[in-house]
């Protein structure tokens, strides 16, 4: 099993974490968000990248997926762990807790979204009736277990456009719709991977509730703080399950 994380910039820094090389890369769809940084912990290889770019540059709906997908899959990865901030929609997701969603709804309206498109000897359908790696979902829930942080089994993660955040009716139409948390980057990230036969799944932090289910207005400072906290478990979630009996 050959792992990458997917995520923010601070995600690289992990105890005992040794980076070896950065490597920029140039692919049949432009170049990737951030160089791959390949190290080694535990005596394991992991690789990261930035989906954002390494200073946070990069707004979701102008991330090159497609360009991160195909270079993870030519270095040999096969499992992804994607890190992604949320806004809470059902009720147990409040602010600062973890989720491993299991279902996704996809809203957005303008990402290139699929590597079968052109040049085609027959048209290729994937199967996405589960769009989460099951196995790899579980590695995440037990190496959260192991550590003694609490972690969400399931939820139906709601892909939005961004950049801008969405309207408390918006909201309720995802609700409406049975989605329990709201994001920018879930897709086309999760079927990009299921095309290239990546095994994926996703840890979610609950950075806010969404909009118009809270009295409080949605601040980025507030955001910021949240994520701060929730990143640290997890990294020690990510940490678990580089050195732990799951990856081998």
């Amino acid at each position: 099993m050959k792992i990458a994380i997917v995520g923010g910039t601070g995600l690289t820094s992990l105890e005992n974490l040794d980076i070896i090389r950065s490597e920029m890369m140039n692919t049949p769809f432009g170049e990737t968000s951030s160089p791959l940084s390949i190290g080694r912990i535990d005596n394991k290889e992991v690789v990261f990248l930035a989906r954002h770019g390494l200073t946070h540059n990069i707004p979701p709906h102008k991330v090159n997926y497609r360009a991160n997908l195909w270079a993870l899959n030519e270095v040999g990865v096969d499992t992804i762990i994607a890190v992604n901030a949320v806004g809470g929609i059902r009720e147990d997701m409040v602010p600062g807790s973890l989720v491993v969603p299991d279902q996704i709804i996809d809203y957005t309206t303008s990402r290139s979204n699929t590597f079968f498109e052109d040049d085609l000897t027959q048209v290729t359908h994937i199967d996405f009736s589960y769009p989460y790696s099951a196995e790899i979902r579980n590695v995440i829930l037990d190496s959260a277990k192991n550590n003694n942080i609490n972690i969400i089994d399931g939820a139906v993660y709601a892909a939005t456009e961004g950049p801008r955040l969405e309207t408390a009716a918006e909201i309720q139409r995802l609700k409406q719709d049975a989605c329990d948390i709201v994001g920018m980057t879930g897709m086309p990230e999760a079927a990009l991977a299921r095309e290239l036969s990546i095994d994926y799944a996703s840890i979610c932090v609950n950075a806010n509730w969404a909009a118009g289910l809270s009295e409080q207005l949605i601040t980025m400072e507030a955001i910021e703080q949240t994520l701060l906290e929730g990143m640290e478990q997890v990294r020690q979630v990510i940490v678990q399950i580089l050195v732990g009996q799951a990856y081998d």
